[in-house]
C-alpha cells in the first residue's frame, strides 16, 4: 500500500508524519521510526515502505515539526560533503531547540497515535532510529518501557556522553530488547562512548547486543548521502528485521 501523510496532535502542536502500512486488512504490529538530522524525506519514506512490506505499520514523524512541515529544510537530491555545511547551518538551530522533555512528550503522542490506529495490533511497539534518532529510540524505550518491546539504533551520535541528560542514563528503565550498531569511522560515537553504553546496558540487565560495523561511516544506512555503505545498510536490515520478528 502507498504511504500517506498523517497529522499527530502533540502538546506543542501538530506533527506531520509519514505512515506506511502493509497490504491487507491487519491489524499489524507497529513501529515508530525516528529520522536522522536531515529530516523526513523520500529516502526515509522508502525505508519505512520496506519495513511495511515486512509486515509492520510504520510511523515516521517530522521531529522538527515545530519549525514547519516537512521538508523543513530544502535538501539536494544527493547530500555530498560539499553540501553538508550549508545544510547543517539550517539544521543546527532546530537541533539545539529540542529538549529531552519535549521530545519525550512528542514520543508519547506518537505512541498514542499508533495505539489508537485501527491498523495496529494490540501490544507494545518496536522503535528504530538513525543518527540523532538512535538516541530518541533509546530515550523512548526508557521513558515508555510498558509500550516498547524492541529498540534499535544505527550510527547513533552521543548515545553515552558525559552530559547530565545523556540517553544511556535511561538504561535502568528499559525493558525492551535493544540492538545498537555503531560505525567504526564515526567521530560522533567514539570508542569510549561505545564502551560506556555497553556497560550501562549490561549493568541494567537489559537484553541487548551492541556491534561496531567495521569500515562504515556515520550515516551508513542513508542512500541519499555520501556516507552510504550498501553492505552495512543490508546488515542493518537483517538485524532490524530479526529483532522485530523476535519481539513484536
Amino acid at each position: 500500500m502507498p504511504g500517506t501523510t498523517v497529522d499527530v496532535i502533540t502538546e506543542d502542536g501538530t506533527a506531520d508524519a509519514y505512515l506506511a502500512r502493509p497490504d491487507g486488512e491487519g491489524p499489524f504490529p507497529a513501529v515508530l521510526f525516528y529520522m536522522d538530522a536531515f529530516g523526513l524525506r523520500p529516502h526515509l519514506e522508502k525505508m519505512a515502505d520496506r519495513l511495511a512490506r515486512a509486515g509492520y505499520v510504520v510511523l515516521v514523524p517530522n521531529v522538527f515539526y515545530r519549525a514547519g512541515r516537512a521538508p523543513v529544510v530544502e535538501l539536494p537530491e544527493f547530500i555530498d560533503p560539499a553540501a553538508r555545511p550549508a545544510v547543517f547551518e539550517q539544521i543546527m538551530p532546530m537541533l539545539r531547540s529540542l529538549t529531552p522533555q519535549g521530545l519525550m512528550s512528542d514520543a508519547g503522542a506518537y505512541l498514542r497515535f499508533l495505539a489508537d490506529s485501527p491498523l495496529t495490533a494490540d501490544g507494545p511497539v518496536g522503535v528504530t532510529g538513525y543518527c540523532m534518532g538512535a538516541g530518541l529510540a533509546l530515550r523512548t524505550a526508557g521513558t515508555y518501557p510498558d509500550r516498547v518491546a524492541a529498540a534499535a539504533g544505527f550510527h547513533g551520535a552521543n548515545l553515552a556522553s558525559e552530559a547530565d541528560d545523556s540517553p544511556h542514563l535511561l538504561a535502568g528503565q528499559v525493558s525492551a530488547e535493544v540492538y545498537f550498531a555503531h560505525a567504526d569511522q564515526d567521530a560522533a560515537m567514539p570508542p569510549e562512548q561505545v564502551e560506556r553504553l555497553e556497560q550501562a546496558l549490561t549493568e541494567a540487565g537489559v537484553k541487548h547486543r551492541c556491534e561496531v560495523y567495521e569500515g562504515a561511516h556515520h550515516g551508513y544506512t542513508q542512500a541519499d548521502t555520501a556516507a552510504y555503505d550498501a553492505d552495512a545498510a543490508e546488515r542493518h536490515w537483517t538485524e532490524l528485521l530479526a529483532l522485530f520478528s523476535r519481539t513484536l
